[in-house]
């Protein structure tokens, strides 16, 4: 008689948590695998300037709330830009998006190389007996992790090996300042200053002076509710723009919604956005309050319209106050840095904007790029190169490098500042000469400026203040310095390398080919000598490239695409789903390596699977 039960897959032992940046959110104790040994860990690899991986923190409130007793998530900060390894930034971070879990600060990639992680961000699933058993890249899984935590659950319920109880999770001490992590600045009218005070999920009225508080607006925890000042509620606000009805529209980030503050009134009203995060395959125009949105960061007034920078898709929206609708702009929802028409640009996450006459200057933080968009719609680049340089130099804007700007200002002789997160600077680009110089350094994580007099006043996000400076007239000097990303290259062989994305629709579904080919694959890269052959777009999810054993070394700029719909013949209209994944893969051409790179495009409801590795 023989066994009609699949085979178990091989298990394979949790590698260790190493760290050099050491523990947070742990009452300063140090953990091991073994500490957590019959809990069911979820380790998340995330950077904090990634926006999918706030989406992700998201996701894991809801799992943590679920499952508090059995259920252990473990942060694992990778860094991607230099300022990401600092660990004062780390310790930044966990309390700016609310991480209420301990997070290990791995500033050398140590724990990210022992999963063999390839992206930003990735979840691990670890059993209550030590062992790998699921891992997922990208954001939209935790429906599917809930699941296998729910079949751990009851597997290591009955098997004994199941240990419910406390996590280690120990919050830190709130700090009494005025302002915690301030987002986005606007002057009002009335000559008093409205800031987005983000970490407490409020919007706060300061005197002329920058300091004295006049009102808050919003009782301070996270949510979406309209009302009086006292009633309101938000989560994570960030930009402000006024309105010529003297009312401020506000990005109110993690509730993917666009709010209207009215300041003579004190009420706040929802203008756009449902609550609920826009995802491939749902609607990109229409009535405002039907459409979802994506973690819009800001706005401002252009062309008798609100122009959104909507990061967690890597586009600019509109929404138009007349009819009330919402529609994209520009962008392709990839993620880069091209030039062109509106419908074919890509961005990365752009975070600022500011309007002139004929202008829309935005900065687009995970290309450390400074970018505008013409009346016509066309979108051009004056200062960056991609998504993995980055530094502090000044000069000529072909060679000038900013790290992760997350604001920009007009100024008034038709140059912009620069809010320079990541350096911790304000930064000037003039047009007309074509030059980048530094106006101000030892700015703590400035996320945005504006002008207030003869004055610039910067929202010092990690001090917790605004700062008021006088412009200078000549720059202060600074020494260059340039970085690339701290993500580990996969070593190819140059020459051919085969490319395959494999997908595999989830149960219960199947490729949709009724109207022709369901998937999609586009490639290209940085340098765009890397490809001598393979790149643009096409249908067939493997495609064989070829690489220039010159250039040694790149980053393969990868979007995957595929379409499938519920699989039940007596069902005449079965509902569809897009599933989209893009890659940023850096690589080194290396005489032996690999001649085969394999990327995973995980299905919505994907079944469990180990670690994937080149």
């Amino acid at each position: 008689m023989t066994d009609s039960a699949p085979p178990r897959r091989p298990r394979v032992r949790a590698p260790e948590l190493i760290g050099k940046g050491g523990w947070l959110n742990t009452g300063e104790r140090e953990y091991t695998l073994s500490d957590l040994r019959g809990r069911i860990v979820v380790l998340d690899f995330w950077t904090f300037c990634c926006i999918n991986c706030l989406h992700v923190l998201d996701e894991l409130r809801e799992l943590e709330h679920r499952h508090p007793d059995t259920v252990v998530v473990i942060g694992v900060h990778s860094p991607k830009f230099a300022h990401e390894a600092e660990h004062g930034a780390v310790v930044d971070a966990v309390e700016r998006y609310g991480v209420a879990h301990p997070v290990l600060d791995d500033p050398e990639l140590a724990t990210w190389k022992q999963y063999a992680v390839r992206a930003w961000p990735t979840l691990v699933v670890i059993d209550p007996e030590g062992y790998v058993v699921a891992q997922h890249a990208g954001e939209g899984h935790v429906h599917a992790i809930e699941r296998l935590v729910t079949e751990l659950e009851a597997e290591h319920g009955a098997k004994g090996t199941l240990r419910r109880g406390d996590g280690p999770y120990v919050p830190p001490e709130p700090e009494p300042t005025v302002l915690r992590f301030p987002g986005k600045a606007l002057p009002l009218p009335s000559g008093s200053l409205l800031v987005s005070d983000t970490t407490r999920h409020q919007l706060v009225e300061l005197a002329a002076d920058g300091e004295t508080v006049v009102r808050r607006i919003g009782q301070g925890g996270r949510g979406l509710t309209d009302g009086p000042e006292d009633r309101a509620r938000f989560q994570e606000p960030q930009g402000l723009a006024l309105l010529p009805d003297g009312t401020v529209v506000v990005a109110d980030t993690v509730n993917h919604a666009l709010r209207r503050f009215d300041p003579e009134t004190g009420r706040t009203t929802t203008l756009a956005g449902t609550g609920h995060q826009w995802m491939q395959g749902a609607a990109t125009s229409g009535p405002a309050r039907e459409v979802d949105l994506s973690s819009p960061w800001d706005v401002a007034w252009w062309q008798d319209k609100v122009w959104i920078a909507m990061a967690g898709v890597h586009q600019l929206w509109t929404y138009d106050p007349e009819d009330g609708t919402v529609a994209v702009a520009a962008g392709t929802t990839n993620e880069g840095l091209v030039d062109g028409p509106a419908a074919e640009a890509w961005f990365a996450q752009p975070s600022g904007l500011a309007a002139t006459a004929d202008r829309l200057w935005l900065a687009d933080s995970e290309t450390s790029a400074l970018r505008w968009v013409d009346p016509d719609g066309a979108v051009h680049t004056a200062v960056g190169t991609g998504l993995f340089d980055f530094g502090h130099r000044d000069g000529a804007a072909g060679q000038a490098l900013f790290q992760h700007p997350l604001g920009v200002t007009a100024l008034p002789d038709g140059s912009v500042a620069v809010a320079d997160t990541y350096n911790h600077a304000l930064r000037r680009f003039d047009p007309e000469t074509g030059e980048v110089t530094t106006l101000a350094t030892d700015l703590r994580e400035p996320s945005d400026a504006v002008l207030v007099g003869e004055d610039i006043v910067v929202v010092e996000s990690a001090r917790h203040r605004l700062t008021r400076l006088r412009l200078p007239e000549e720059a202060v000097r600074v020494e260059p310095v340039t970085h690339r990303t701290r993500r580990a290259a996969t070593e190819v062989a140059p020459g051919r390398l085969r490319l395959d994305v494999v997908f595999q629709a989830p149960q219960g579904q199947k490729l949709d080919t009724r109207y022709g080919p369901s998937t999609r694959l586009l490639v290209s890269s940085t340098p765009p000598e890397l490809l001598l052959k393979g790149e643009g777009a096409g249908t067939d999810l493997s495609r064989e490239l070829e690489l220039d054993a010159i250039v040694r070394e790149g980053v393969l700029h990868i979007s995957a695409m595929a379409a499938s719909c519920d699989d039940d013949p007596a069902n005449e209209y079965p509902a569809c789903h897009v599933h989209q994944q893009d890659w940023g893969v850096p690589v080194r051409l290396t005489e032996g390596a690999t001649d085969r790179l394999p990327l995973v495009l995980a299905g919505l409801d994907e079944q469990e699977s180990g670690p994937q590795t080149p």
